[in-house]
């Protein structure tokens, strides 16, 4: 426990709290269980220890890592039990998807100890959870993602953007300090460099390299119990999709460039999806289909697209890219028999500021999402600005 304690507060010391991201205001800190799930590199590391800096009793609080060497002879509940028992109040467990049999335990802490607080991070993966040891109705759970533009803007540039409402953007209401800065050169910087967090450090693209590569061979295959063979597919799979994106799935051609069966090609598409590498366009269903059929599959950000092509990517596929990205943490995304986006009544064509009217001239409430524009008018909006949604 002195071990874990010492580590606990050295890692606490290097913590930069000048900006927190607005996602921590809409967390319930004072809940029993709290979960906070996304993408690995996205930040939620950062967000609970910031957290813990700025408002925690440090004498009442551990954080530990879920893969630490402690628990190789330890359990979580045994941990939780010992922390309890010298007044410990609130346990923060980093990573809990690289712990075997973590649902189990922290069911156990849950019902046996009253008292104690529970704080978790972990992979999006957790979404695929099976088992008996069923958390959803004790836990909070919160979706994490990468950077907005907004976010990027604040941390890289301090400026003070306020977030903006769906609504607020297509009205071309858009609160953005003109006079001091660009919002095009700005968005640039960010297609390349501006979603994952550690954007400031040094070897940004090896860093993002490496996050690709962790969650290749170490995250999906350990959580899914993937065969050295299988997690191989699963590589190559990712860079078919990034050669193409917009990818339109054909699982029988996939089935055999991979040489597996077809149907467990959808299998791994779902968990690239749900550790955030891609994003899955479905159709507009309607009735009683909760999801259409796979349209098109997207990387799951720009930055990937520039990390993981062999090429400069295309731009217009970048331009499509992002807008998917940004709207699909605010807003229920579907593709548009008529353009590229529609999300409830709203239809979106996406393009370059030449882009026209001519595809959505019959459509209602449709708008031309425009690249390289500084200000909207009427139904044409900036791709910038959609960048203020979070």
């Amino acid at each position: 426990m002195k071990t874990l304690i010492a580590k606990f507060r050295n890692i606490l010391n290097s913590v930069d709290t000048a900006y927190v991201r607005n996602i921590h205001d809409a967390i319930a800190w004072d809940d029993r269980l709290v979960a906070i799930l996304g993408a690995r590199g996205v930040g939620k590391t950062t967000l609970v220890l910031q957290h813990i800096k700025l408002h925690d009793d440090l004498d009442t609080t551990l954080f530990v890592y879920a893969d630490d060497l402690w628990f190789s002879a330890h359990t979580l509940v045994s941990l939780a039990e010992e922390f309890y028992k010298l007044g410990g109040k609130v346990l923060y467990i980093d990573e809990i998807h690289k712990y075997k049999n973590w649902s189990q335990e922290i069911k156990n802490i849950y019902d046996m100890l009253p008292g104690l607080k529970v704080r978790y991070t972990g992979s999006s993966i957790l979404d695929l959870q099976k088992g008996s040891h069923d958390l959803s109705r004790r836990v909070l759970e919160y979706r994490m993602h990468g950077l907005s533009f907004r976010e990027y803007m604040a941390i890289n540039h301090g400026t003070n953007v306020p977030v903006h409402a769906l609504e607020q953007v297509l009205a071309n209401k858009i609160d953005f300090p003109y006079s001091e800065y660009r919002p095009i050169a700005l968005f640039k910087e960010y297609l390349k460099k501006g979603y994952y967090p550690y954007f400031k450090e040094q070897g940004y693209g090896l860093r993002l390299d490496n996050t690709v590569k962790a969650i290749l061979e170490v995250d999906i295959p350990k959580f899914a119990e993937l065969s050295v063979s299988t997690a191989e597919k699963l590589k190559m799979l990712l860079y078919i999709i990034a050669q193409s994106v917009p990818f339109k799935p054909n699982y029988s051609k996939l089935a055999r460039d991979l040489d597996i069966h077809r149907n467990y090609v959808a299998d791994l598409v779902v968990w690239l999806e749900k550790a955030g590498l891609i994003n899955l366009l479905h159709d507009d269903a309607q009735g009683y289909k909760l999801l259409g059929k796979v349209s098109k599959i997207y990387l799951n950000n720009p930055n990937l697209a520039y990390a993981l092509s062999d090429e400069e990517p295309n731009v217009g596929n970048v331009r499509e890219t992002i807008f998917f990205s940004w709207l699909s943490v605010t807003h229920s995304v579907t593709a548009s028999s008529a353009a590229d986006f529609k999300i409830g009544k709203y239809t979106f064509e996406i393009g370059g500021r030449r882009k026209g009217q001519r595809q959505i001239k019959d459509v209602d409430n449709a708008y031309v999402v425009k690249d390289d524009i500084e200000h909207g008018h009427l139904n044409e909006v900036p791709l910038w600005a959609f960048g203020l949604l979070y």
